[in-house]
């Protein structure tokens, strides 16, 4: 059997070795892949920004090692120091990886409704862990947000990452995700689809391409329950509910999201985003998580609207990996209505 693939296997190897110093170096400039087998309602090119290739498995892997680095240049995080963030998990995996490498001790608070999976990568990489109750208010003293922030007064030497305000967040993604984007579709990007969260990845990303061309719509996702969709459009009656989608979302509009930059906000429910998911992986080999499926199923409504000519680039932020007990299992997906 020929495994070659048609390589030229007497090529002479390069004298120059590539060889990345830590794994940190490997964050970022993550694929551009064409999406076409899953069913789509217009002719527009439509690209799915990989950012589940990053090493720690999310977009959020570029703002952990951003936050961290920017502490240490600013004095306020030294030798023996502490990180300590409220988290739906993947910053927080960011942000434990970068420590580990760095030295520095790292405490993450998340909600209770985060996967089983998420905790066992933070506590496999030494974080230490805090679950705190999801169905309580932002400002309560059990939220995530308090907890972390009260960890952090308490902890000599401590930081709190806090990307929800910190301005490193959407710099990070205006440094780096905007450019990749703008460099790999040679600019002719037209859409922009990415969801909200702590509101720096699109508002990073948003600011930088609007200055290469005012044109390019930004579109953010936000799922029912959120409060994101609500105040951009003004509506009269805004207040959050429950949902199960993890990673975006809030009860209140964060320092970060920059709804300037944005030209639409498309909501989507827990269903149709973790049937999408499932179909990205079962047709593209895309193994992706709930989130991703909320981005995909909104590009999915605008790509209708699309002229052919157009290219939209969707921002998939993490794997499906750390959901095998939640959207990827049946009994799951079942005992929640969202499968027969």
């Amino acid at each position: 059997m020929n495994l070659d693939h048609g390589l030229d296997m007497t090529t002479a190897p390069s004298s120059d070795m590539r060889i990345h110093d830590s794994i940190l170096d490997a964050i970022g400039n993550t694929p551009l892949v064409k999406v076409s087998r899953i069913a789509l309602r217009g002719e527009a090119t439509l690209l799915a920004k990989c950012e589940f290739l990053n090493p720690g498995g999310s977009v959020k892997d570029r703002i952990g090692v951003a936050i961290i680095e920017e502490a240490e240049r600013s004095g306020r995080l030294g030798p023996g120091g502490t990180i300590v963030e409220g988290t739906s998990g993947n910053t927080g995996i960011g942000l434990a990886m970068a420590a580990a490498l760095k030295g520095y001790r790292s405490i993450l608070v998340m909600p209770d409704k985060m996967s089983a999976e998420k905790i066992a990568v933070l506590e496999a990489i030494g974080a230490e862990v805090v679950i705190t109750p999801t169905q309580v208010e932002h400002d309560d003293p059990r939220s995530y947000a308090s907890v972390a922030k009260r960890i952090a007064r308490e902890t000599p030497g401590a930081v709190f990452a806090d990307q929800f305000e910190n301005p490193v967040n959407p710099l990070t993604h205006y440094n780096g995700t905007g450019p990749e984007i703008w460099r790999d579709t040679a600019g002719r990007v037209t859409h922009v689809v990415a969801c909200l969260g702590t509101g720096g990845t699109i508002s990073g990303i948003g600011r930088y391409l609007k200055r290469q061309n005012e044109a390019i719509r930004i579109i953010g996702v936000d799922p029912v329950g959120s409060v994101y969709h609500g105040h951009y459009y003004n509506s009269d009656c805004i207040k959050s509910g429950s949902y199960l989608l993890e990673g975006m979302g809030e009860d209140q509009v964060p320092a970060n999201l920059d709804f300037s930059v944005i030209d639409q906000v498309v909501q989507v429910n827990d269903k149709e985003s973790f049937l999408m998911a499932r179909e990205l992986s079962r047709k593209e080999g895309m193994f992706c998580g709930g989130t991703s499926g909320a981005a995909v199923a909104a590009a999915v409504r605008i790509h209708e609207d699309c002229r052919p000519d157009d290219v939209m680039v969707v921002l998939l932020p993490d794997g499906g990996a750390r959901y095998m007990n939640k959207l990827y299992s049946d009994a799951w997906m079942t005992e929640h209505g969202f499968l027969k």
